[in-house]
C-alpha cells in the first residue's frame, strides 16, 4: 500500500463504558495492528448502550469490527487474514508463523479451561483440572521443543530443550496474538476463582508468558485483570 490506511478497530468496552473489556477475540486484533505497525485507531464500544452511529455503521454487530478505507469487515479470522495479505511487505511485516505446529498449539486449552471453571460440580472438579492440566502439558512440550531452525545440524551436541521466547521464534506471530490473550485469562480466572495456578514444572509456559509481558504490543492491550474477573464472575461457577 503506498498511501497510510484509514484503520479503526472497534473493541468491547470495560465496565466503565470506555476503556478496554475483557474479549481476547478483541485484543487478537488489536495486537495483530499493532505488530504490523499500522497508524490506527481504537474504538470502545459499550455493549450497554451502543451508540445510534455505531448502529448504523455494523448493525447486529459485535465487537470486535474493523473499519478500513470505509469498509466493515465482522469476522475476527477474515479480518486477520486479510491485515495479513494487504499491510504485508516491504512496509508492513509478514506476521503468519513458519512452522503450521505452531497455529495449533495451545488449541485446546481454552475449552478445557472453559469447562473447569463453569462447573458447579465439586465430583467433577478433579477430572476436569486434569483435562485442563493435560492441554496445558502439551503446550508446554511444544514451547520446550527445538523447532528445525533452532537445530543446528552441524553441532556435535543436540539441542533438547528451547529457549525461544514465543510459539514460533524469538518474534510474535499471529499464533501468539491468538493464544496469549486467552492463556493470559486462564491464568488470571483460574488463580481467582479456584486457586489454581499454572505448575512451576511448566517451564515453557512461564518462559512464554513472563516475555509476553515484557511486550508493549501484549501488555498495553491486554485488559485489566479486575475486568477479566468481573467478566467471569457469574460464568466460574461455585463449587457446592
Amino acid at each position: 500500500m503506498s498511501e497510510q490506511a484509514d484503520v479503526e478497530l472497534f473493541v468491547k468496552a470495560g465496565s466503565d463504558g470506555q476503556t478496554i473489556g475483557n474479549c481476547p477475540f478483541c485484543q487478537r486484533l488489536f495486537m495483530v495492528l499493532w505488530l504490523k505497525g499500522v497508524t490506527f485507531n481504537v474504538t470502545t464500544v459499550d455493549m450497554k448502550k451502543k451508540p445510534d452511529s455505531l448502529k448504523n455503521i455494523a448493525p447486529g454487530v459485535q465487537p470486535p469490527f474493523l473499519l478500513f478505507q470505509g469498509d466493515v469487515r465482522t469476522d475476527t479470522n477474515k479480518i486477520e487474514e486479510f491485515l495479513e495479505e494487504i499491510l504485508c511487505p516491504p512496509k508492513y511485516p509478514k506476521l503468519a508463523a513458519k512452522n503450521p505446529e505452531s497455529n495449533t498449539a495451545g488449541l485446546d486449552v481454552f475449552a478445557k479451561f472453559s469447562a473447569y471453571i463453569k462447573n458447579p460440580n465439586p465430583g467433577l472438579n478433579q477430572t476436569l483440572e486434569k483435562g485442563l492440566l493435560k492441554a496445558l502439558r502439551i503446550l508446554n512440550l511444544y514451547l520446550n521443543t527445538p523447532l528445525p531452525d533452532e537445530v543446528d545440524e552441524n553441532s556435535a551436541e543436540d539441542e533438547t530443550v528451547s529457549h525461544r521466547k514465543f510459539l514460533d521464534g524469538d518474534e510474535l506471530t499471529l499464533a501468539d496474538c491468538n493464544l496469549l490473550p486467552k492463556l493470559h485469562i486462564v491464568q488470571v480466572v483460574c488463580e481467582t476463582y479456584r486457586g489454581f495456578k499454572i505448575p512451576a514444572e511448566f517451564t515453557g509456559i512461564h518462559r512464554y508468558l513472563t516475555n509476553a509481558y515484557k511486550r508493549e504490543e501484549f501488555v498495553s492491550t491486554c485488559p485489566a485483570k479486575a475486568e477479566i474477573e468481573l467478566a467471569y464472575g457469574q460464568v466460574a461457577k461455585c463449587l457446592k
